[in-house]
């Protein structure tokens, strides 16, 4: 039997052979071949063995990597390894990630470390928490309600549940609490240590040096068993592990120097002479172990403030989400949680108040602040039938809505969801990162034996000594933590801005990519024009009465309102305003890229473009398209209607194009990106468009599969290609190019096509998504800079190759300070990229 699984865990090709090997030991197997590229293992065996028996194999093995039957059965699984504690009054998210995504996009559900790189996890932001709210007795707390009313036990009236402190603020003030106490104790053993460099030591004169060291070894207790004990626990279990981190030679290092010094209490007998003090005592080196640890644990405080600023920006889009919100039952208003709320309650939106859920007003007008989910200032008038989404803030007049969207499928919770899972990809030039990371401890160690070596062979007296110091200094100078942080970083305070200005990123790679893109191929109807086509005209073929005008603009609104097309919508309406009563359509099929077919009152119709009528098989005359051209050369879509095979009247379409499209145009073929439209209108209404906006490159007449080839073709020439559009039928472009670009305003299927989806649907979000991926892939190029450099520069300087020449030597204690702010400044400059303009 031949099966094949999804592999969890591997980064190199070590880990492959590892699972390889422990997989090819299961008795039963008979041949096992795993594959890093797809993370697959294909197992041979002789008669069916169970997958757990594979996982029990890999779990005994280390659990460093797992097995599923599939990579979406790995995904449905992927947030369960630590389970949470019952804990119901909890208001936390409930979800974890490592902030290094060493398990890609891999989640936990209880607050604690990376079983990878040790690193404290980060609680995920979403709205859940925002929005609900729960009610409590002020007598009996274990009471809780969903609603307000009187506690059960003594009657007392329910109040709000206060929400708890942010998992995030717990860690920070955990870590807080212990650097204090860790540097209480270590304060006084540095004191001590230093004292010996100052002549007749007045310490000495209380009590021989022995026992100060003994006092020293006191003081030095709380620091390594309380206070940084968390590092050492995290140091043997990525040995265990073999996910060897930072917290590996932090762990190595201070452990060496603080057994060495209690060994050296305890049996001074055994030490050389060049161990020992004039005292005859052996030199200690609590005050390095303990400052080492002291420093480190400070850069893990400052750490966690840093990270609960880099997804800032999601905490300020959940600052928008209201947990209030007025419904309207029979004409009276009640006030109602927002996770009560369901689509299709008529909510009542006052001035000033935050719109609870996405929806459409159907009574009033007012004015709409949007800024914060589509990043332009100046305020949008509404009217009725205008769409409004959760989180804005409504003007100074009070309005009737319709709820459309609630709870997930609001915009605003998208926008969330997007960001956080944008947040936890992977860029591809982290692979880099990823693969120095997975070679750099083992080779920091084999550094800091052969400095040992070196320095106890070929150093000056006292040789072992130096030796030992430099050795030490080479494990905790080295900062592969610096590495990992460079990518994630910048992409989670990257994606944050964008969102911030209207800019969804779907995933790091599109961030990548957008900053090579080259060419950029765009839609017409949606994408440079308004996307609110009108009907400007139905005209009408032959010597035909003026009546029969109204029967055409029956028969076309008929047959168009069982489609959802912008341009079906536009005649639909169009029909209402004139009173035109619409009859049943039977039939109805669209036909994609040329238009729409059914029988309306017993009349087959066929209503789009040319390739429509050639396709239904009705001829147009020339003199029809004589008329039809001068329209269409005006920048108008003019779609014919046939009847029962004649082509008999047709209807014209105006869509405005969008003010902000020619300048986006230019900015963008300025920055050397090459702009080709490509629609499926007719050459004339082409060029007339691409005339005003001075585009060169266009092509009329375009079918979803015509698009996709020009985006194939574009690719074979090299080129990096973003498709933008907002229609289902430039879905297959949007999958196939480098980058899909959707419009917000577009169909759902263009949206989960595409990497970026622009909320305010114009070319100019394009341009922010341009300046955007270049400022991220700037920053993750200066980490990765910052990152390398550091580690590059700073390990020979600790192994003591500035000595022979400058007399220069670093402390275990400096390259510890230095180590700490190594990530830190890290953290710090992606930081810089919330303060970028993009506009």
């Amino acid at each position: 039997m031949k099966h094949t699984y999804h592999i969890h865990g591997m980064t190199c090709n070590g880990c492959r052979s590892h699972v390889e090997k422990t997989l090819s030991e299961v008795d039963g197997v008979s041949n096992a071949s795993v594959n890093l590229e797809k993370a697959e293992a294909i197992i041979q065996m002789e008669s069916h063995i169970p997958i757990a028996t594979f996982q029990e194999a890999l779990k005994n093995d280390g659990g460093s990597y797992s097995i599923h039957s599939s990579a979406s059965e790995y995904k449905k699984s992927a947030s369960s390894d630590i389970q949470a504690p019952a804990s119901k009054r909890s208001k936390g998210t409930g979800t974890f990630y490592c902030p290094m995504h060493c398990e890609e996009d891999k989640t936990y559900n209880k607050p604690g470390d990376c079983p990878v790189c040790g690193m404290d996890l980060v609680e995920e932001q979403n709205l859940s928490a925002t929005t609900s709210e729960q009610w409590t007795c002020p007598m009996h707390p274990e009471v809780l309600k969903d609603e307000p009313g009187a506690c059960p036990i003594c009657g007392m009236d329910l109040v709000p549940m206060q929400a708890d402190s942010s998992a995030e603020e717990k860690t920070y003030q955990k870590l807080l609490k212990k650097f204090w106490i860790a540097l209480a104790f270590t304060l006084p053993i540095f004191l001590i240590a230093m004292s010996e460099m100052i002549p007749d030591n007045p310490l000495y004169d209380i009590m021989e040096q022995k026992w100060w060291n003994w006092i020293q070894f006191g003081l030095s207790i709380p620091v390594v068993f309380y206070a940084t004990w968390m590092f050492f626990e995290r140091a043997y279990r990525s040995i265990k592990t073999w996910n060897l981190n930072m917290f590996t030679l932090i762990g190595i290092g201070a452990s060496v120097a603080w057994l060495f010094s209690v060994f050296g209490m305890l049996f001074p007998d055994f030490f050389p002479e060049q161990f020992k003090t004039a005292s005859g005592a052996v030199h200690v080196y609590f005050e390095a172990a303990t400052v080492i640890l002291t420093l480190v644990l400070m850069g893990q405080v400052l750490e966690a403030r840093a990270h609960s600023k880099t997804n800032s920006a999601v905490k300020e889009l959940l600052k928008l989400a209201p947990n209030k919100a007025v419904r309207v039952v029979d004409g009276n208003e009640e006030e109602v949680s927002i996770d009560q709320i369901q689509k299709g309650d008529m909510l009542r939106v006052k001035p000033g108040d935050k719109i609870p859920v996405d929806g459409v007003i159907t009574e009033g007008k007012t004015t709409v602040d949007e800024s914060m989910i589509s990043g332009e200032p100046i305020p949008v008038d509404k009217a009725k039938d205008d769409k409004v989404s959760s989180g804005t803030i409504n003007g100074n007049q009070s309005f009737l809505m319709k709820a459309e969207k609630v709870g997930s499928d609001t915009l605003l919770s998208q926008i969330v969801n997007m960001v956080n899972d944008a947040s936890r990809s992977r860029a591809p030039i982290q692979k880099l990162a990823d693969t120095v990371s997975g070679y750099f401890v083992p080779v920091v160690v084999v550094i800091s034996l052969i400095t040992f070596v070196i320095w106890a062979i070929w150093g000056p007296e006292p040789a072992y000594v130096y030796a030992l110091v430099n050795a030490i200094a080479v494990l905790i100078i080295a900062c592969p933590c610096a590495l990992g942080l460079a990518t994630p970083m910048s992409v989670m305070v990257g994606v944050g801005k964008g969102a911030q200005n209207g800019v969804l990123i779907k995933n790091a790679e599109a961030l990548e990519k957008m900053d090579e893109v080259d060419t950029l191929i765009i839609d017409k109807t949606g994408t440079i024009t308004e996307g609110k086509p009108t009907v400007e005209k139905i005209g009408v073929f032959g010597d035909r009465p003026d009546s029969y005008r109204d029967e055409i603009t029956q028969l076309i609104a008929s047959l168009n309102s069982s489609s959802e097309h912008p341009l079906a919508e536009a005649t639909v309406k169009y029909a209402k305003e004139q009173k035109v009563e619409l009859s049943i359509t039977e039939n109805f099929s669209a036909v994609t890229g040329k238009g729409v077919e059914g029988s309306v009152e017993g009349k087959k119709l066929a209503l789009g473009n040319a390739k429509m009528m050639e396709y239904a098989k009705a001829s147009i005359a020339s003199e029809m398209k004589t008329e039809v051209q001068s329209f269409q050369k005006q920048g108008k879509t003019v779609s014919y209607l046939a009847i029962d095979g004649e082509v008999s009247g047709y209807v014209v379409i105006g869509d405005q194009i969008k003010a902000t499209s020619a300048k986006a145009i230019k900015e963008l073929q300025e920055k050397g990106i090459a702009v080709i439209m490509l629609t499926g209108d007719n050459h004339d209404t082409a060029q007339a468009v691409a005339s005003e906006l001075h585009l060169a490159d266009f092509k009329a007449g375009m079918l979803p599969e015509d698009k996709l080839q020009e985006v194939t073709k574009l690719q074979e020439q090299g080129k990096v290609v973003a498709m933008a559009g907002d229609g289902i039928n430039d879905a297959p472009a949007l999958a196939k190019s480098d980058v899909g670009i959707a419009m917000g305003t577009g169909t759902d299927v263009a949206i989960e096509s595409a990497m970026i989806t622009l909320v305010k649907g114009d070319l100019h979000g394009i341009l922010k998504a341009k300046k955007l991926s270049h400022a991220v892939m700037k920053n993750i190029k200066q980490n990765l800079f910052f990152a390398l450099i550091y580690n590059t520069l700073g390990v020979p300087v600790a192994a003591g190759v500035l000595f022979p020449f400058f007399g220069i030597l670093l402390s275990p204690m400096i390259a510890a300070l230095a180590m700490s702010f190594s990530s830190v400044s890290v953290i710090v400059n992606a930081l810089r990229l919330k303060s970028i303009s993009i506009n």
